[in-house]
C-alpha cells in the first residue's frame, strides 16, 4: 500500500500547482479591485479583505456593506478557497511522494553519470541486476511491479516499460548499454522499436525466451540477444556429453576473479592468425567477431582484421574485486 500511495502521488506535476497557484491570486486580486470599488474603500484595504476571507481568517473589520459587496465576497470564497486548497494539497502531497520515494528506493528519473538501464522483471533480471552491480556499474531497473524485491542497491523507476512516456523518464540515449527482459515477447519487441528510436547509438542487449523471438529482435536492431531456451538447452546438451562442461562455462561467468572483455582489434594483433594473437594476449582469448558471427578458431584459424572485434577473459583488477 506505501509503495501504491507514493506512484499516486509522484503523478502530481509541477505546472498543475503552478496553474492553480496562478489561478487563487488572479480571482484574489479580481475579488480585492472589486471590493475595493464597489465599498469605496482603498485597493489596500481591499487586498486585506480578499486575503483574509480567502484565508478563513475573517477578522470581521473589513466587511462589505451592500448587495454587490455580499456577492463579491461569495464569490471570492467559493473560488479562492477551494483553489488554495487544492494547490497546498497537491504541494504537500508532492513533497510526501520526495521523501516516500526516497524511503522506498523509488525515482523520478534516472542517476546522474553513466548507468545501466534494464526494462522489465524477467525471473532473470534479480541476478542480471545484482550481477553487474557488482562489477561497479550503476544499475537502473526500469519494470511495473516487484521492484520491492530487488537489492537496495540496485535504483528502480516504476512504470510500465512499453509506454514511451515511461522509456522517455528513463533517458535511454545516456546509458552506457540496455538490456530488454520482460516476459511477453510481444512487450519485447515493443520495446526494442522504442528504444532503437529514443537511442540509436547505444548498445541494446536482449533476453528472449526463444529462438524464434531472438532471432525477430535481431532484425529490429538489437546487437545481441541471449536465448534462455537455446542457452540452457545447448548447455545441458553439452553436460550430457562432457559431465564438466556446465561447471566450466558457470565459473568463467560467475567467478569474481574473473572479467569478460570485449574491445576493438588493435594494430598488435591485427592481420595475426587468432591462435598467434591469442599467445601474446594478457587473458585467454576467447574469439573474434567478424561482422556479428563469433569464430573460436577451432575448425579454422581466422584472421584477425580491422573492424573486428575481441572476446577476452581475464582476471579481475585487484581494486574492483568484491
Amino acid at each position: 500500500m506505501p509503495t501504491l500511495f507514493a506512484v499516486l502521488l509522484t503523478k502530481v506535476k509541477r505546472s498543475q500547482i503552478v496553474t492553480l497557484l496562478v489561478a487563487s491570486i488572479t480571482c484574489l486580486v479580481i475579488g480585492a479591485i472589486a471590493f475595493a470599488l464597489t465599498q469605496h474603500v482603498s485597493v489596500g484595504i481591499g487586498l486585506y479583505w480578499a486575503v483574509t476571507t480567502a484565508t478563513t481568517v475573517g477578522y470581521g473589520d473589513v466587511t462589505p456593506h451592500n448587495t454587490v459587496g455580499r456577492v463579491i465576497a461569495i464569490l471570492v470564497m467559493v473560488t479562492t478557497i477551494p483553489l488554495f486548497g487544492a494547490a497546498f494539497a497537491f504541494l504537500a502531497a508532492s513533497l510526501t511522494a520526495t521523501r516516500l520515494a526516497k524511503l522506498l528506493h523509488m525515482r523520478e528519473g534516472p542517476p546522474k553519470g553513466s548507468f545501466v538501464a534494464i526494462y522489465g522483471m524477467h525471473d532473470a533480471v534479480r541476478k542480471i541486476a545484482s550481477e553487474v552491480a557488482a562489477t561497479g556499474e550503476r544499475v537502473v531497473v526500469v519494470a511495473e511491479s516487484n521492484l520491492e524485491s530487488l537489492p537496495a542497491t540496485i535504483e528502480t523507476i516504476k512504470g510500465d516499460p512499453t509506454l514511451e512516456t515511461v522509456l522517455r523518464r528513463s533517458e535511454p540515449e545516456r546509458a552506457s548499454r540496455l538490456l530488454i527482459a520482460v516476459e511477453d515477447e510481444k512487450d519485447a519487441l515493443l520495446i526494442a522499436v522504442m528504444l532503437r528510436h529514443l537511442a540509436p547509438a547505444v548498445p541494446l542487449i536482449a533476453v528472449a525466451n526463444s529462438s524464434r523471438i531472438a532471432t525477430a529482435l535481431t532484425d529490429l536492431g538489437v546487437e545481441t540477444t541471449v536465448s534462455i531456451e537455446d542457452l540452457l538447452g545447448h548447455t545441458l546438451a553439452k553436460s550430457i556429453e562432457t559431465p564438466h562442461a556446465g561447471d566450466l562455462l558457470l565459473e568463467m561467468v560467475r567467478s569474481p576473479e574473473m572479467m569478460f572483455r570485449e574491445y576493438p582489434a588493435e594494430p598488435g594483433v591485427i592481420g595475426r592468425t587468432l591462435s598467434q594473437a591469442r599467445s601474446i594476449e594478457q587473458g585467454l582469448l576467447l574469439g573474434v567477431v567478424k561482422q556479428g558471427q563469433i569464430h573460436m578458431g577451432v575448425s579454422t584459424d581466422p584472421v584477425i582484421e580491422s573492424g573486428d572485434t575481441i572476446l577476452v577473459l581475464r582476471p579481475r583488477p585487484q581494486e574492483s574485486k568484491r
